[in-house]
């Protein structure tokens, strides 16, 4: 499939499947501050929470350790 093709189809999906992409697969990591700390926050593909974690590096090591790739989110 050539990449326009990949756009226009990803233009096309739908809510719910737009949501499924890369679930089991990637997981995203975001800072976050509660009581004035900075820590980092793990979630699934979907957005579901998974995580607290006190370090970016603590974060993605927990990812790769169940199989998923971590992408941080500002």
């Amino acid at each position: 499939m050539k990449f326009e093709e990949q756009i226009d189809a990803l233009k096309h999906l739908s809510p719910q499947a737009f949501l499924a992409l890369g679930t089991g697969h990637v997981a995203y990591v975001r800072p976050v501050t509660i009581n004035n700390q900075k820590v980092f926050s793990l979630h699934a593909a979907d957005g579901t929470a998974l995580t607290l974690v006190d370090t970016l590096e603590g974060a993605c090591a927990l990812a790769q350790q169940n199989d998923l790739d971590a992408v941080t989110v500002q």
